[in-house]
C-alpha cells in the first residue's frame, strides 16, 4: 500500500530545495564562500530525495490510472493492458518507499568526504607489520577499483617487511562513507614467514579511518602550531638524509602531533601535514558524534570503537569473517587483492536496517 505521508514529507522539502537553488545563484551568497559551500552540500543532499519523490509520485499516478481503467473500462484489451501495468508497477512501490525512507533519515554528515586512513601493526611483532602491509595493499587495490586517488602521508617500515605504521589519504566520491566500516582491529591467522616449525600464529593490525576535514570545518591557526623540520628517512631520491624536507607539526593546545616526509618538497610536506592535523582535530569532535550513535544502537556496524575486533583473516581455511554481521567469504586471496565490496555492501545493508529501526522507534 502506498505511503501518502511519505509523499507529503518529500513534497514538504520542495520549498527548501527551491530556496537553496535561489540562494546559490545569488551573488551575495557566492561571495561568502563558507555559506556557499554549506548550501552546495545541502543542495546535493536534497537533490536525490526530490528526484526520488517525483518518480514516486509519478509511479503512484500511473498505478492509480491503471486501476481506474480496470474499474471503469469495458474494453477487455485495455483492461488486460492495465492488468499487466498494475502487475509491473505494484512491486516497485514498497521498494521505492524503502529507498525514500532511507534517504529521509539523516546520514552521517561526513559520508561524502575524503578519508585519512592509519594502519598500525599490533600484536604479533614482525608478522603484525607484514599483515599491516597486506592490508595497505588490499586498500590500495580497492582504491584502484573505485577510481580513488591514494597519497601516502607517513610510513614506518617493518624490519621484515610491511609497516609498523602507515598513514594515507584517499580522495574520491563518498570515500569516508565506504571506508568508515574498516575502522577497528583486523586479526590474521596464518603461518608467519618467520616461523620455521609451521605453526599457525595469530597477529593483528588496527585500522583507523577519519573523515578529512574541509577548510571551513576547523578553525586552525599557525599561531597554535609548532613546526619542526628534519631529514627524511623514507623515499625521496638523492635528497634523503641531506635536506630538511620532512615536517612535524605539533598542535600546542591539544598536544596532537603529525608528520609528513613522503614528498621531496618541504612546502608540500608542510601542506599535507597541515591537512592531516586539521583532520585529526576534526575527528575529536566527530568521535563524539559516533559515540552518540553507539549509545542509540544495540548492534553498531560502523562504530567509533577502534579497539573492537571487526574481522578475521584465516589463511589455512582461505576464509575471511566479519564479526559484526557474521559474514564469511571463502576466497581470501581475492579479498586480499582488493575485492572487498561485497563485504562493505553487506555492512551497509545491516546499518541501513539499524537506521530504519532507530527511526521507527
Amino acid at each position: 500500500m502506498a505511503d501518502n505521508s511519505l509523499l507529503e514529507k518529500v513534497l514538504s522539502l520542495r520549498g527548501k530545495f527551491q530556496s537553496i537553488q535561489d540562494q546559490l545563484s545569488d551573488p551575495a551568497v557566492m561571495s561568502d564562500m563558507k555559506k556557499y559551500v554549506q548550501l552546495n552540500k545541502d543542495y546535493k543532499e536534497l537533490e536525490p530525495i526530490i528526484k526520488a519523490g517525483q518518480e514516486y509520485g509519478k509511479l503512484l499516478d500511473n498505478l492509480q490510472s491503471a486501476k481506474d481503467i480496470m474499474l471503469n473500462e469495458k474494453d477487455e484489451e485495455l483492461r488486460e493492458m492495465a492488468r499487466e501495468e498494475i502487475a509491473e508497477l505494484e512491486p516497485q512501490v514498497p521498494v521505492m518507499e524503502q529507498n525514500i525512507k532511507l534517504m529521509l533519515i539523516p546520514a552521517d554528515p561526513d559520508d561524502g568526504k575524503n578519508a585519512m586512513v592509519e594502519i598500525r601493526g599490533g600484536t604479533g611483532g614482525d608478522e603484525a607489520a607484514i599483515f599491516a602491509g597486506d592490508l595497505f595493499r588490499m586498500y590500495q587495490h580497492f582504491a584502484e577499483r573505485r577510481g580513488w586517488k591514494l597519497e601516502v602521508t607517513d610510513q614506518a617500515p617493518g624490519t621484515s617487511g610491511g609497516f609498523k605504521q602507515i598513514v594515507f589519504k584517499l580522495s574520491g566520491e563518498g570515500v569516508y562513507g565506504v571506508m568508515k566500516y574498516e575502522s577497528g582491529v583486523h586479526r590474521v591467522q596464518r603461518v608467519p614467514q618467520t616461523e620455521t616449525q609451521g605453526r599457525i600464529q595469530t597477529s593483528a593490525a588496527s585500522v583507523a579511518v577519519f573523515p578529512e576535514a574541509g577548510e571551513f570545518d576547523v578553525d586552525l591557526s599557525w599561531d597554535d602550531i609548532r613546526l619542526d623540520l628534519f631529514c627524511s628517512s623514507g623515499p625521496g631520491g638523492q635528497g634523503v638524509n641531506t635536506t630538511y624536507s620532512a615536517v612535524r607539526l605539533t598542535h600546542i593546545p591539544s598536544g596532537l602531533v603529525v608528520q609528513c616526509q613522503e614528498e621531496r618538497s618541504q612546502l608540500k610536506n608542510k601542506d599535507r601535514a597541515f591537512e592531516e592535523l586539521r583532520t585529526r582535530l576534526y575527528n575529536l569532535e566527530h568521535q563524539k558524534y559516533l559515540d552518540g550513535i553507539a549509545a542509540k544502537r544495540k548492534t553498531m556496524v560502523s562504530t567509533g570503537d577502534r579497539s573492537a575486533k571487526i574481522r578475521t583473516y584465516n589463511y589455512p581455511q582461505g576464509r575471511v569473517t566479519d564479526h559484526r554481521i557474521n559474514w564469511s567469504m571463502y576466497n581470501l586471496p581475492v579479498f586480499m587483492d582488493g575485492d572487498i565490496q561485497e563485504c562493505i555492501d553487506q555492512l551497509q545493508i545491516a546499518e541501513n536496517a539499524e537506521r530504519l529501526k532507530e527511526a521507527g522507534e
